[in-house]
């Protein structure tokens, strides 16, 4: 008994709990370390990508040459698009537009944004002069300029007529009986080119009228930098000195208002209203009467209709399906349509009150009528003066002026005249002036003047 008590082998403390409870050490401390390890992954991979789960196939050359993956998720557009490579589209609708394609031209060569960054879409309809050919023209000198930082990206050109019967002159474009169904055929024009011509690759849309007289060079990067889905500078145009100099030219940029709601109610819903008509009075606050010439280019103000002048717009927004609506939509079509699209999709619609580019001056009927007034005064004008160049000539010719001797004989010949006498004061009595008809048998001489 005491033998198996004293026994060591009864006492003796077993190690296999120890070492046991050891691996399970190393084991803990090695899924931490790789757990750790892979959060420092996923932490790095997001700060560099944002996206740790990106797609990025591989194709075999041998087999898949003509495919092309893109990752849309590249071509959101940034504030700093210049910097980050932004592709750019630029859409240009062209009608008869040939007189005014040297200037717009002149206006692509100044731009300071990377011109290789810059895709071009042509789209000519309906035109009866030569603005094809002058187009051609022009971006083949473009593009064959010895400066390589002076050509563009890739070219398209497209040609479709819609048959536009609205003529171009100022009256006609801008009369209210043809803004509904020439705003619904330009939205049509509109949608045609932007569908064929943007590309997946492209971050941002700039839409430009070719008829811009005045714009700065940096155009894309001041509304660039707002980060904005969709925003308008201000446009005015110069006028003659007898209109007063300037003008708002651009009334399709506005809030909209009760006043304008109440209106959109109470129509037809193929209605189309039209802005700056007296024919629709919406109250709505216009971009373009918000100017200060000394406000902050920088200001921004939210809109609701746009105007097409000059729109720069994030891709995204046509890739998500906005677009020109050719149709009554919320009483609105085309650009303005366009702005309402945008607001009903979430999207921001902004327009800058005190950035301003300048239309040129197109002259209304009216305004021909009153200039042709003006050219046949100046005519009528000149001729007189021309006439009284004649008749000075005449009298000098006819008369002798005496004046320098008459001064200078003046003096002699009234030397003995008595010059008080012309002072003195002579007191003349009327009192019997008319009392002969009130005297009996008064009679008037027999005088007939006539004799």
């Amino acid at each position: 008994m005491e033998a198996q008590l004293g026994s060591p082998k009864l006492f003796r403390h077993s190690t296999k709990p120890h070492k046991q409870r050891n691996y399970l050490y190393v084991g803990f401390v090695a899924v931490g370390l790789l757990i750790i390890g892979i959060a420092v992954y996923i932490v790095s991979a997001v700060l560099q990508t944002g996206d740790i789960f990106r797609y990025t196939p591989s194709f075999d050359p041998s087999s898949a040459q003509e495919t092309v993956f893109y990752d849309l998720k590249d071509y959101m557009g940034h504030s700093d698009g210049w910097y980050r490579g932004d592709q750019i589209l630029i859409c240009v609708p062209l009608r008869d537009a040939a007189d005014h394609l040297p200037m717009f031209f002149g206006h692509l060569r100044n731009m300071t944004y990377p011109h290789a960054l810059m895709d071009l879409a042509f789209l000519v309809s309906d035109s009866s002069d030569d603005t094809m050919g002058t187009l051609k023209q022009h971006l083949e000198e473009l593009q064959a300029d010895k400066d390589p930082n002076m050509h563009f990206g890739q070219i398209e050109i497209y040609e479709k007529d819609f048959g536009q019967v609205i003529g171009q002159g100022f009256s006609d474009r801008h009369g209210f009986a043809a803004q509904g169904p020439r705003r619904q055929m330009m939205a049509r024009a509109r949608n045609w080119l932007s569908s064929v011509a943007l590309k997946p690759y492209h971050s941002w849309v700039y839409w430009r009228d070719v008829d811009v007289e005045t714009v700065a060079p940096t155009i894309i990067e001041d509304l660039m930098h707002h980060d904005k889905e969709v925003i308008v500078p201000n446009v005015w145009r110069p006028l003659p000195e007898w209109l007063g100099n300037q003008q708002p030219y651009d009334l399709n940029s506005w809030q909209e208002s009760d006043g304008g709601l109440q209106l959109a109610n109470s129509l037809d819903e193929n209605a189309v209203i039209v802005e700056g008509y007296v024919e629709y009075a919406t109250w709505r606050p216009h971009l373009a009467y918000l100017r200060d010439p000394y406000g902050d280019p920088d200001t921004e103000m939210v809109l609701d209709g746009i105007g097409g002048v000059s729109i720069l717009s994030k891709a995204f927004v046509f890739k998500s399906g906005a677009h020109f609506p050719a149709f009554a939509f919320e009483k609105h079509a085309e650009t303005e349509g366009f702005g309402k699209m945008c607001k009903r999709m979430g999207y921001s619609v902004i327009g800058l009150p005190h950035y301003v580019i300048w239309h040129i001056y197109e002259p209304s009927n009216d305004d021909l009528k009153h200039m042709e007034w003006m050219a046949q005064e100046e005519t009528r004008q000149q001729r007189e003066q021309s006439q009284q160049k004649q008749y000075d000539r005449v009298y000098q010719a006819g008369f002798l002026d005496v004046k320098e001797n008459w001064d200078e004989e003046k003096p002699m010949i009234l030397r003995n005249t008595d010059s008080s006498r012309g002072s003195r004061k002579i007191d003349v009595v009327w009192e019997d002036v008319d009392t002969f008809n009130a005297q009996p048998n008064s009679k008037l001489a027999d005088f007939d003047p006539a004799v």
